[in-house]
């Protein structure tokens, strides 16, 4: 009896830095937010509680908030889709029995790596700027110039064009599906004559569709905090068009120093996410099939 409490006490010495840092970096921040989000607190001083004032006036007297939040809806529904199907076909190019394709797959992951960070954001701005390697290069074939950044019907596309570059986390569980999927399957199929195309629809994507589930999971709640690329390239413009929820947050805390009304506009996203993240699941048992024929 006392070896195991022994053996329990070193348990959970191991896992004790673990603790702390979810006590003080995730769970103390999480209730300290939805604290200041009743609250008026701009970093300095005592938070004064205000009770439901702030989602009140986030919902009844906030344009910047319907406005950014359209403009982030936007962004998901363009760049998600993209962004998955890209990475789908890629995951498939790089399933074939090919020499070197190890080398190949290591290449195509880079961009995930570097994707969201300030520096390649940078880069992106200088490519698509009015005298960027992209004008430039179309000035070859005598195409005039293109506000690519200036253009309020073209900016929130190019930033998701960023965002779609970024497929290599979703290429590699792709691919690593792709590589759990029978054999045996497609061999049958091409005895019975079908083609690559309904073995495509009829094997692949059935097989893949939990896979499929989770990425597109994962990368809405990603999306709808976009904030790096909006925040680097555009600074949300022209016209607010690329001013992302992320960045609408950001200027409350940071730039007007309103922490609390900038807490419930985190709560109110947090809601956001959750409602579609369930409506996801609940919609899911229609589309997506699991090997062992277990449901949601």
């Amino acid at each position: 009896m006392q070896k195991n409490k022994k053996k329990d006490r070193i348990g959970y010495l191991y896992i004790l830095p673990w603790i702390v840092g979810f006590l003080v970096f995730q769970l103390y921040p999480i209730l300290a937010s939805l604290y200041y989000s009743f609250s008026e607190y701009s970093l300095i001083g005592e938070a004064e509680f205000v009770g439901f004032k702030n989602y009140i006036q986030i919902f009844t007297e906030d344009r910047d908030f319907k406005n950014s939040l359209i403009v982030t809806f936007k962004y998901v529904i363009y760049s998600l889709p993209l962004k998955l199907m890209f990475a789908l076909f890629i995951a498939m190019l790089l399933n074939m029995k090919l020499k070197g394709i190890n080398i190949f797959r290591t290449i195509y992951y880079i961009p995930s790596i570097f994707g969201g960070s300030v520096a390649i954001s940078i880069i992106w701005r200088f490519l698509f700027s009015h005298e960027g390697l992209i004008n430039q290069l179309l000035a070859y074939i005598n195409v005039e110039p293109i506000a690519w950044i200036g253009n309020p019907n073209l900016a929130l596309y190019n930033i998701g064009l960023l965002t779609v570059w970024q497929f290599g986390s979703s290429m590699v569980i792709f691919l690593a599906g792709l590589k759990n999927i029978p054999e045996i399957y497609y061999e049958a199929a091409k005895i019975d004559g079908a083609s690559k195309i309904k073995m495509f629809f009829h094997i692949t994507i059935p097989s893949l569709s939990p896979i499929i589930f989770f990425n597109i999971i994962m990368q809405m709640i990603n999306s709808f905090q976009e904030f790096t690329s909006a925040f680097v390239i555009t600074k949300g413009g022209p016209m607010k068009s690329t001013y992302l929820y992320g960045m609408f947050l950001y200027d409350n805390a940071f730039k007007y120093f309103k922490m609390g009304y900038a807490s419930a506009l985190s709560w109110v996203l947090f809601v956001i996410i959750l409602v579609f993240t369930g409506l996801l699941f609940k919609k899911s048992s229609m589309w997506v099939h699991y090997g062992d024929g277990g449901d949601m």
